[in-house]
C-alpha cells in the first residue's frame, strides 16, 4: 500500500509497483490522512498490505517554518501512526524523508552514519519522523532523498523549464549543492530495497551532485537554450519567512549500491531523459 500516492512521489511509484505487484493500493490524502490514526488501522486491517510505504509528507519547507505544529503533526506523529499500524499488523514498513535532516556544512556527501542536524522545522519534523517510525516499527526502511522532480510536479527543474521555454531570464544560486533525484529513478531504487532484507536507514537519490545554478544550466543545455537565455548565478540571501536551507546535503548512496548490486545513475543522464520524455515525464530507468 503506497500512502500519499496522490503526492510527486506516490504517483511514480505506485506505477512502478503495478508493474511487479498488481495488487499494489494506492492510497490518497481523502482516502487515507496519516493524521487519522483510526482510519488508518481500519484501512490498513480491512485491506491487509504486506508493505506499508509512506510518501505522505507536508514538504513546503517555507510553510513548516510559518507553521511548525502542523509540520510534527503530519511529518512526525503521522509517520508514527503509520508504523505503528504497521508493527500491529505485521507490516513491513517505509518512510520516505529527506537530506533536510542534514545543516549542509560538510564537504563532503552526506553518509547513513553522519549525525543529522537541520536547520529548520521542516528538517526537524522529518527527523523526529525517522525516530518515531524507528521506534515503533522493527520492521522499518527509511528512505532519504533530495532534489526531486517529476510529471506533475511544481518543483525547480520544472520552474526553470517553464521560465526558460517563455524566455525568461534566470537568477539562480550558485551556492547550494545537493542530489537531483528523478522520482521514475527513485521509485525503482526503493523498489530494489524491498527485495533485500535490510533494516534501518538507506540515502536514494541520483548520483553525483550539483549547485542549483548548474542543475540550471543543466536544464538550459538539454533543451537547446543555452545562450539564448540569460542565467544569472546569485547567492543565498537569509529573507523574513524563508526557510534555511543546507548549502551542501548531497547524499551517498554506496549502502543502497552495496545492498541492491545496482548503482543509480548520474544525475545528468536522469535529468535528460526526464527532460526528453516530454509533459508526460514517465519514462524511467528500466
Amino acid at each position: 500500500m503506497v500512502i500519499g500516492a496522490g503526492g510527486l512521489l506516490g504517483r511514480a511509484l505506485n506505477r512502478r509497483l503495478e508493474r511487479d505487484f498488481p495488487g499494489t493500493i494506492a492510497a490518497t490524502r481523502s482516502e487515507i490522512d496519516v493524521t487519522d490514526p483510526f482510519r488508518l488501522e481500519a484501512e490498513v486491517e480491512r485491506l491487509q498490505p504486506t508493505v506499508l510505504i509512506n510518501c505522505a509528507a507536508w514538504t513546503d519547507v517555507d510553510g513548516c517554518t510559518r507553521d511548525p505544529g502542523r509540520a510534527m503533526s503530519v511529518n512526525a506523529e503521522g509517520a508514527a501512526n503509520v508504523a505503528r499500524v504497521a508493527a500491529v499488523s505485521g507490516c513491513r514498513v517505509v518512510l520516505v524523508s529527506t537530506d533536510f535532516v542534514f545543516d549542509g556544512k560538510g564537504s563532503r556527501p552526506y553518509t547513513e552514519s553522519d549525525a543529522p542536524n537541520p536547520l529548520g522545522d521542516y528538517g526537524r519534523s522529518k527527523l523526529e519522523g525517522e525516530r518515531r517510525v524507528a521506534a515503533a516499527a522493527a520492521d522499518h526502511l527509511i528512505v532519504r532523498t533530495a532534489w526531486l522532480y517529476g510529471a506533475g510536479g511544481r518543483t525547480f527543474v520544472d520552474r526553470i523549464r517553464r521560465q526558460a521555454e517563455a524566455g525568461e531570464p534566470l537568477r539562480v544560486v550558485s551556492d547550494q549543492f545537493g542530489s537531483p533525484t528523478w522520482v521514475e529513478d527513485l521509485s525503482v531504487g526503493i523498489v530494489r530495497l524491498l527485495g533485500t532484507p535490510y533494516r534501518g536507514i538507506v540515502h536514494v537519490a541520483n548520483r553525483g551532485a550539483c549547485s542549483r545554478h548548474a542543475l540550471a544550466a543543466a536544464v538550459l543545455e538539454v533543451l537547446g537554450l543555452t545562450g539564448r537565455v540569460s542565467l544569472q548565478a546569485t547567492q543565498t540571501v537569509p529573507l523574513p519567512g524563508i526557510a534555511p536551507r543546507p548549502a551542501c546535503a548531497a547524499l551517498d548512496t554506496g549502502l543502497y549500491e552495496r545492498l541492491t548490486g545496482a548503482a543509480m545513475r548520474p544525475w545528468e543522464e536522469a535529468l535528460a531523459d526526464y527532460l526528453s520524455a516530454g509533459p508526460a515525464g514517465h519514462r524511467g530507468e528500466a
